[in-house]
């Protein structure tokens, strides 16, 4: 880890109607971390990611991406910060055209450098690329899609990778799969991961430490963690 923090939440509060689903008075995620988000159901790790991700805005503080707040629609910052849920959402396309996608849309590469980023990042999930590239999306078991669909958010290489429960359906062995190729991420590049997992074990195994939500407020921290000031 760098030290310097890539995000920062101060006095975020997210409320859905009446009800308050989260509420984080200070919290700082250092840059090249790996954070493992802990809590029971309803908790509200998934909002945090949400925010995270820029996907929703707090209802009340603010979210600081690189110690700059996020006052748009956060659609610059969503080209660093990528989300991985539980389902994978594929296209209706080959497996290198899913994985592929992101890419074509930024068009800042070639159709050779294109091809060799998705065999790359097929390759960190433990897809062959041979094998899987013109695969349909049809063809594909639950633990091959999530994958895949792990596959075309490495291939952006992300500085920020979020993983809500990427693996609750899984079994063994694409677990292992997924999340290695995840941890990866930040030994190729620094990738900074927040990662919610019901595996508890493997959390406490992989990341640096790991934050505990209970309804809505933070249980406990690590504490690189907590606020500079």
């Amino acid at each position: 880890m760098s030290g310097n923090p890539i995000f920062e939440l101060r006095g975020v509060q997210q409320r859905y109607g009446d009800r308050t689903a989260l509420e984080i008075p200070s919290l700082v995620v250092p840059e090249g971390c790996i954070l493992g988000v802990a809590g029971h159901n309803g908790s509200g790790k998934s909002t945090l990611m949400r925010l995270l991700a820029f996907l929703e805005r707090p209802f009340q503080g603010e979210v600081l991406f690189r110690d700059r707040a996020v006052t748009d629609s956060g659609v610059r910052q969503r080209r660093e910060v990528t989300l991985l849920t539980q389902e994978p959402y594929l296209l209706l396309r080959s497996v290198a055209a899913n994985v592929g996608y992101g890419l074509k849309v930024r068009g800042n590469l070639d159709a050779d450098q294109g091809r060799t980023r998705v065999r790359e990042a097929l390759a960190m999930v433990g897809l062959e690329p041979d094998v899987f590239e013109h695969r349909s999306w049809r063809e594909l078991s639950g633990g091959e899609a999530q994958r895949v669909a792990l596959a075309a958010r490495l291939v952006l290489r992300p500085q920020v990778l979020l993983m809500d429960e990427p693996t609750s359906s899984l079994d063994p062995e694409n677990a292992e799969r997924l999340l290695g190729a995840a941890v990866l991420a930040r030994r190729e590049w620094g990738a900074t991961l927040v990662v919610v997992s019901h595996d508890a074990a493997w959390l406490e195994s992989v990341s640096d430490g790991v934050l505990r939500i209970v309804q809505g407020r933070i249980a406990s921290a690590p504490d690189f963690c907590r606020s500079r000031e």
